[in-house]
């Protein structure tokens, strides 16, 4: 069985509702679907309307229900938006996905000239000299997208759980990545927010343990999307290089960060809070 292939239908999570963030592609569109797969609605909700629809329409094609919600994830009127939509719609919130997220300033997904671009103009620099022309507001951004976004989706959807009656049993998924732990996988800005993710997911699990709420974390390794694509233009030694680094010598595909995640959403994990799972392929052990 191809690791994109497999389960579905399985009613793991019928009847729930959960919000996915950056559900237009990628991660967040692959959970859309495999949670639709385990019986549950979705609220799909990405900045881009275009991807976002379309990922309604995967979820509806496997027999889910879904609605698709505008989001710019730094904003907390948005946020609160994409919450109210899953109980104004299908009557509560029981699962939160935080897939939105940028590599870094100036990222477009599915820009693979802009994507080139910017990696020549890093292999260019040293990395001493990389880090030194590291302007503030591209740091900034990177943090407010994947760091603080992550924090107002997290309030937003808890808001409407407890307001709902829907908290206890409920679960927050964030999408953190190996660059939480491991320096060589990002660079500054993305590794330093995504260390924070995890540092937020541990902090938070332990906030809303009392309310019946789980917190946890997956932190992905170089998983088949538009943010990864670079690598397959790569120089074919730069390429070695890298599935070198990658015991299982691929990447992973979003199904598989899917599955992961349709754990943790799950009854399956409920006495995992405050965890992270690293479905890499084996680049990160410890």
């Amino acid at each position: 069985m191809r690791p994109d292939e497999g389960g579905g239908m399985g009613g793991r999570l019928a009847g729930k509702i959960a919000v996915i963030t950056g559900g237009g592609n990628g991660i967040g569109r692959a959970t859309a679907v495999r949670f639709a797969e385990e019986g549950a609605s979705i609220v799909v909700a990405d900045l881009l309307e275009g991807p976002a629809a379309e990922s309604v329409a995967a979820v509806e094609a496997v027999g889910g229900r879904a609605v698709a919600v505008p989001v710019d994830v730094t904003s907390r009127i948005d946020n609160d938006e994409v919450a109210s939509a899953a109980v104004e719609h299908f009557g509560g919130l029981h699962v939160v996905v935080t897939a939105a997220g940028i590599s870094r300033a100036g990222y477009r997904s599915g820009d693979i000239e802009g994507e080139m671009k910017h990696y020549r103009d890093r292999v260019e620099r040293s990395p001493a000299r990389a880090f030194v022309e590291l302007e503030r507001d591209d740091w900034q951004v990177v943090l407010d997208v994947n760091l603080t976004g992550t924090l107002l989706t997290m309030q937003s959807c808890v808001a409407a759980m407890l307001d709902a009656g829907t908290a206890r049993g409920a679960s927050i998924i964030t999408i953190a990545s190996i660059a939480a732990k491991h320096p060589d996988a990002g660079t500054v800005p993305y590794g330093v927010s995504k260390a924070g993710v995890w540092y937020l997911t541990k902090k938070v699990a332990r906030e809303l343990a009392s309310e019946g709420i789980r917190v946890n974390a997956i932190g992905p390794g170089f998983i088949d999307t538009h943010m990864t694509a670079i690598i397959d233009v790569m120089p074919d030694e730069r390429k070695v290089q890298f599935y070198g680094q990658v015991p299982m010598a691929r990447k992973g595909v979003p199904r598989e960060i899917a599955n992961t995640a349709l754990f943790l959403a799950s009854d399956e994990s409920s006495y995992f809070t405050g965890e992270i799972l690293h479905p890499d392929g084996g680049f990160y052990t410890e």
